[in-house]
């Protein structure tokens, strides 16, 4: 008897110690979050972890054939899996038209303050583009619907080329895709645009929620075009929610915010400086329409800037605190017109998703 149970706490010793060693090892991601062929190579921001895989990392980390040889490090050893961050940056002048032509000589970047290495220079004009095209539908914007879509329709025919996608979203109290996911279809697009139907109220939050998430799997520059009068009255998700999930995808968002045309009366200027905060943190613009004509003029803006954009990446230096979103700045320098020169691109990233 006494041999055993010594032979008994022996085994039970054996299997104590191999899950122990089991739980060091880091975990694979959920099946719920995009796996690394879902992600932008290189596109990923910075990781903070503690022994597990973030969001769009490489694989889950691998077990040492012989434990006894490689012990676990301390639980307090925090791991960052450092991941190339992308920036792309839009540059005006005065008149508000794109500056082309500079170099990576040209700028400079600063996460938290610290100066960056810029490790990947491009000009963006031929990367393919993800547009996702939200169109308000509530009752407040029901008479200039008809505007929009022959507007949308024209935007569509001049931004479109066989490499991009373009998918087409309606909202009122729901959000509603009218288009079989992105394409570069015209004819397609066309019809998703023809079909989005007239609601009541309006979740312009969730449009862009769910814009973002479908961006998030995307690949190469990511775009969020909103046409909507600037209110939110039936939305599941708030601003910030909002915010954070454009921000996550790396979605740069362009309001076309619809400005009655008889008076101001009845205009959500709350829900209108939501946009405009949302257009500036996540690097793009926003525009105000009164008219047919002015929506064309914002469309074609949208389209000349995405045409016209920088891509800046870089390897984040190694910090001493790891906070959860790091802030990121962009300069234009070299040029003697560099002070008249605006510079836009997000506001930063977050080194831990939220998820969706």
């Amino acid at each position: 008897m006494r041999k055993l149970a010594t032979s008994l706490l022996t085994v039970g010793l054996l299997i104590s110690g191999r899950s122990l060693w089991s739980q060091q090892t880091p975990n694979p991601p959920t099946s719920s979050q995009p796996d690394a062929s879902q992600t932008q190579t290189g596109a990923k921001p910075a990781q903070a972890q503690a022994g597990q895989n973030g969001p769009g990392q490489d694989g889950p980390g691998q077990t040492p054939k012989n434990p006894q040889q490689h012990q676990p490090e301390p639980e307090t050893t925090l791991k960052v899996d450092v991941k190339l961050v992308n920036v792309f940056v839009t540059v005006t002048d005065d008149h508000g038209s794109p500056v082309g032509g500079l170099t990576k000589e040209n700028f400079r970047l600063q996460e938290d303050g610290v100066e960056q290495k810029i490790s990947v220079f491009d000009k963006e004009s031929a990367l393919p583009l993800s547009i996702a095209l939200a169109i308000d539908t509530s009752l407040s914007t029901r008479s200039s619907l008809p505007l929009e879509q022959a507007s949308a329709k024209r935007f569509a025919g001049t931004i479109l080329r066989p490499v991009d996608g373009l998918c087409v979203y309606g909202f009122s109290e729901t959000v509603r895709r009218s288009t079989d996911g992105y394409t570069a279809d015209l004819k397609h697009v066309e019809e998703g645009i023809d079909h989005i139907r007239v609601g009541a109220a309006t979740a312009l939050y969730d449009a862009i929620y769910v814009a973002s998430h479908a961006l998030d799997k995307r690949q190469g520059r990511k775009v969020i075009v909103l046409i909507s009068d600037g209110g939110d009255t039936a939305s599941q998700v708030d601003y910030k929610a909002a915010l954070r999930a454009a921000e996550e995808a790396e979605a740069l968002v362009y309001s076309i915010i619809i400005v009655p045309i008889e008076n101001s009366a009845g205009r959500e200027t709350g829900g209108e400086h939501a946009l405009i905060q949302l257009s500036e943190d996540t690097g793009g613009k926003y525009y105000y329409a009164t008219s047919a004509a002015a929506l064309d003029d914002a469309f074609r803006k949208i389209s000349d800037e995405l045409r016209t954009q920088y891509l800046l990446a870089y390897y984040p230096s190694a910090r001493a605190s790891f906070s959860e979103f790091r802030r990121i700045e962009v300069k234009v320098a070299g040029v003697s017109e560099a002070g008249a020169y605006h510079v836009r691109h997000r506001a930063g990233y977050y080194t831990v998703k939220a998820g969706f």
